[in-house]
């Protein structure tokens, strides 16, 4: 289970740094293998391979009326492998359709990662605080 958030730099190559917290999990859980693919929100995803197969999968198998929304996350999936350091390649075609600069903020989620470009993030999450909290979590509390 992935949570938390880290602030991160990409380097001149494109190449992000997995922090050693869920480096180690990766490793154990997949070694080191991961699919990069975009989401319409204006971020990446990152899977664990295994997890992502799963997903692949289920994408293949939809409908042809879902075809457009399978081609954005299956057409844009790319399959990395941490280096022994813990980076990861960034593809160029995939920092440019999420806006991807220099500072970028890795989003534990759970079964799988979002990679948000810094700015990007603080508007998203500016904009989510502004419309309110949707019915489906209102009654959601600690």
């Amino acid at each position: 289970m992935f949570q938390g958030s880290s602030a991160l730099l990409l380097d001149a190559k494109g190449r992000m740094t997995v922090p050693t917290r869920h480096r180690d999990a990766l490793s154990k859980q997949c070694e080191g293998l991961l699919t990069l693919t975009r989401h319409p929100d204006g971020c990446l995803l990152m899977f664990p391979r295994p997890v992502w197969e799963v997903h692949r999968e289920r994408l293949a198998a939809m409908p042809i009326a879902a075809r457009a929304w399978a081609r954005i996350f299956l057409g844009n999936a790319v399959d990395v492998d941490m280096d022994t350091t813990g980076r990861i390649l960034i593809s160029p075609e995939l920092r440019s359709a999420v806006s991807l600069n220099r500072e970028v903020m890795l989003l534990g989620m759970g079964s799988h990662f979002e990679i948000w470009d810094t700015g990007t993030l603080a508007a998203k999450e500016r904009e989510t605080l502004a419309a309110g909290m949707p019915e489906a979590i209102a009654n959601f509390n600690f």
